[in-house]
C-alpha cells in the first residue's frame, strides 16, 4: 500500500485539476479540500468512505456465515488500493479478466489471482509466464481442447506449469462446456500435458441466466459433474476449487455450493465485484431480491449501499423544463440506464445538499453533455451542483484515472488510482 500512496497524482486527469505539482495520493487528505466548497474541478467521481466500509464489512460477514471464500472481480474498479482494501477485509484473492489486468495487479502487490477467462494467444501467455515470483498464485479457465493444447505447448516450452479450472456454461450463454463430448476432449487434452497443465478445479458464470430456478439447476449440474470428476481423480491438488458468482446471484451460489461433500476437500470461491460500490440500478434490483429471499441477508439487516457518485455542474438552462449538465458518456455508464439525479447543492447557499424529486431525470446523453428534464418552474441555476447515482459501476470506473474519497461531510479524505 505504501508504494501506491507515494505515486504522483495524474494532474491531467479529471477531478483533480487543482492538485499542486508533486502531489501524491497520500497527500490528498491533507489538502483540506471539500467538495461543496468547490475545491475540486467538476465533473468528478467520488466514493463515500463510510459506505465503502459498510459494504466491505457486510460482504465479509456474509461469506463468513456461509464458510466460503471471496475473490472479488477486480475489473470493476481496476484499483490496486481498493484491491488491497478488499484483501484486508477477508478476500482470498482477486479475480481478473485479462492477462494485462493480471500483470498490472501483480505489479501492485496482488499475489493471488483467479483469471475468470480463457488465456488465449502467445502474447497473453507470455505476460503470465514472465511473472517471476515464487509467492504468486495464478489460475485461469479452459473450455476447449485446443486451448489446453496451446497452453500445454507454450508453458512446457517455458519450463513452467499453468493451473487451470474447467469451465461449464449454458446454451446461448457465454463461454464454457456445453456437452459431454466437449468435456471428454478437454480432459484428454489435459492428460497430454502432465508437466505443464494442472487441473485444479471447476468454474462457472451463472450471470447470463435470469431466473432463480435456472440458476439453481445449472449450479446443481456443475456440482454433480464435480463429484463425478473427483471420482475419476482428475484434480491434482488436495483441495478442489469450485468457483462461481457474479454480482447478481452470489447468494444463490453460496446457498447451493456451501457445505457440500464431493469426495475431496472443496474450496468454494465467490467472485462478485460490484458489491464494493453497489449501485442504484441493476445491482440494487438484485440486492432487493437477495434481501427478500436470503435468510442470512435478512438477519444481517441493512443491505449494501451505493457508494459511488458523480458530481457535475448545471451548465445551461436553455429551456424552462431543460437543464444541460456538464456530464456525458465520457464520464458515466449509460448501458444499464442513465445516471440518476440524487442531490442538489447551490454553492454559497444551503449548508448541505438536498434530495432531488423523482420528476428530475436524465433523458439523453452526449459525449460531454447530459439532457436533464426538470419541472418548468424549477429554480435550478447555472453553476448549481448535482450529484448522480449510477447503474453498472464497472463502466463508470473505467472512465476515471482517479476518484476522490469523501467523508459524510464531503471533506476529501483521500484519492484512489485506477489502471484501465
Amino acid at each position: 500500500m505504501k508504494q501506491l500512496e507515494q505515486r504522483l497524482i495524474s494532474l491531467e486527469g479529471k477531478g483533480l485539476g487543482s492538485a499542486p505539482a508533486g502531489c501524491r495520493y497520500a497527500d490528498v487528505a491533507g489538502l483540506g479540500w471539500n467538495l461543496l466548497n468547490e475545491d475540486v474541478s467538476l465533473p468528478v467521481a467520488v466514493l463515500s468512505q463510510s459506505r465503502l466500509q459498510h459494504n466491505l464489512r457486510w460482504m465479509q460477514t456474509f461469506i463468513g456465515r456461509y464458510g466460503v471464500q471471496l475473490a472479488p472481480h477486480g475489473k470493476t474498479t481496476m484499483s490496486p488500493s481498493l484491491f488491497h482494501l478488499q484483501l484486508d477485509h477477508g478476500a482470498w484473492g482477486i479475480t481478473l479478466a485479462t492477462a494485462s489486468q493480471v500483470q498490472a495487479a501483480w505489479r501492485n502487490g496482488i499475489k493471488r489471482i483467479l483469471m475468470a477467462n480463457q488465456l488465449v494467444g502467445q502474447g497473453n501467455m507470455a505476460l503470465i509466464a514472465d511473472i517471476k515470483d515464487d509467492e504468486f498464485s495464478f489460475c485461469c479457465i479452459v473450455d476447449s481442447a485446443e486451448n489446453v493444447d496451446a497452453l500445454g505447448r507454450y508453458f512446457l516450452s517455458r519450463g513452467q506449469a499453468i493451473r487451470v479450472l474447467l469451465e461449464y456454461g449454458v446454451a446461448g450463454g457465454r463461454t464454457g462446456i456445453r456437452h459431454q463430448e466437449q468435456e471428454d476432449a478437454i480432459l484428454e487434452a489435459v492428460k497430454r500435458w502432465p508437466q505443464s497443465v494442472k487441473l485444479i478445479g471447476i468454474e462457472l458464470y451463472e450471470g447470463v441466466l435470469k431466473q432463480d430456478a435456472d440458476v439453481r439447476s445449472f449450479l446443481r449440474h456443475v456440482l454433480n459433474r464435480t463429484r463425478v470428476l473427483v471420482k475419476q481423480s482428475v484434480f491434482v491438488e488436495p483441495e478442489v476449487i469450485l468457483s462461481g458468482a457474479g454480482s447478481a446471484w452470489y447468494d444463490v451460489v453460496a446457498e447451493e455450493f456451501s457445505n457440500q461433500e464431493v469426495g475431496q476437500p472443496l474450496q468454494v470461491i465467490l467472485r462478485p465485484g460490484c458489491y464494493l460500490t453497489h449501485d442504484v440500478g441493476i445491482y440494487r434490483e438484485a440486492e432487493q431480491r437477495i434481501h427478500a429471499t436470503n435468510v442470512i441477508a435478512r438477519e444481517m439487516g441493512q443491505s449494501l449501499l451505493p457508494a459511488l457518485q458523480l458530481w457535475a455542474y448545471v451548465q445551461s438552462r436553455p429551456e424552462p423544463d431543460l437543464a444541460i449538465m456538464a456530464l456525458g458518456k465520457r464520464d458515466a455508464a449509460f448501458d444499464a440506464g442513465y445516471p440518476v439525479p440524487a442531490l442538489h447543492f447551490r454553492p454559497g447557499g444551503s449548508a448541505k445538499p438536498c434530495i432531488l424529486a423523482n420528476d428530475v431525470k436524465i433523458t439523453a446523453m452526449m459525449d460531454q453533455h447530459a439532457f436533464m428534464q426538470v419541472p418548468a418552474d424549477s429554480d435550478l441555476k447555472v453553476g448549481d451542483m448535482i450529484a448522480f447515482d449510477v447503474s453498472h459501476p464497472c463502466l463508470t470506473f473505467d472512465k476515471w484515472r482517479q476518484l476522490l474519497l469523501i467523508d459524510d461531510q464531503y471533506q476529501v479524505v483521500g484519492a484512489i488510482e485506477t489502471l484501465f
